[in-house]
């Protein structure tokens, strides 16, 4: 915390311009610890919640980029690495101007063009307790058709949401700690202030039960505004 309190919220490229990859384990951004709503109805304030990726691009007004969206087409079939590779770069190339918010990884399907063109790279480690509930609950959610999908036209079923080796759920739970150690990597080599990359330290960790986001989502509203 003390060596991150020496640098801004974001990088950026210097020029007023963000372009920003969030990583982490499946389910990491979403949740109530993002954003406090007004709403005091708990269903409701699931029902509105976004992600933090979502809520960082409308801070930053830029474009929100869900690779989930690019991996997936209907039907839960996958995106050859070649097209998902070319729809995730023009994605990135559709504003370059303004910048950019990006949530995920998808290394083996050539998204590691995110980690090099990213001024930051933020990795989002809450505890497996904080966001496995509520990683169940947005699955009941998109179940009962309350909340959109991962990808359009790929429908939550409960069979594969709850019995199935490709479960999302279990994917949390088994790839909790490997997903952890992948990151604690990359944070080794890229990590603000420790990085032995010296001129590719553009990485921090959030972790923490939630406060740590907040601050840093407020954190980034005070740079947004003193820049205008």
């Amino acid at each position: 915390m003390a060596i991150l309190q020496s640098f801004p919220p974001l990088l950026g490229d210097g020029h007023g311009r963000y372009r920003v990859l969030i990583v982490g384990n499946s389910g990491k951004g979403w949740g109530r610890q993002v954003l406090d709503l007004t709403t005091d109805d708990p269903m409701l304030h699931e029902l509105s919640l976004p992600t933090t990726g979502i809520a960082l691009a409308r801070i930053l007004n830029v474009p929100y980029i869900s690779m989930d969206s690019i991996m997936w087409q209907p039907g839960w079939v996958h995106t050859p690495p070649e097209q998902f590779q070319a729809r995730l770069r023009q994605a990135m190339d559709q504003e370059p101007d303004r910048g950019w918010v990006a949530d995920g990884d998808y290394e083996s399907r050539s998204a590691s063009l995110a980690f090099h063109d990213s001024t930051d790279i933020v990795w989002l480690d809450p505890p497996l307790a904080l966001y496995l509930p509520r990683l169940i609950w947005r699955t009941f959610l998109r179940l009962l058709g309350l909340r959109e999908p991962c990808s359009p036209g790929c429908p939550e079923r409960v069979s594969e949401a709850f019995f199935s080796k490709d479960s999302i759920i279990w994917w949390c739970i088994s790839h909790h700690w490997s997903s952890r150690e992948k990151y604690r990597r990359k944070m080794e080599e890229l990590g603000l202030g420790i990085g032995t990359n010296v001129n590719g330290r553009k990485m921090r960790r959030l972790g923490g039960w939630g406060q740590h986001l907040r601050n840093w989502l407020t954190d980034v509203e005070d740079m947004v505004r003193s820049h205008r």
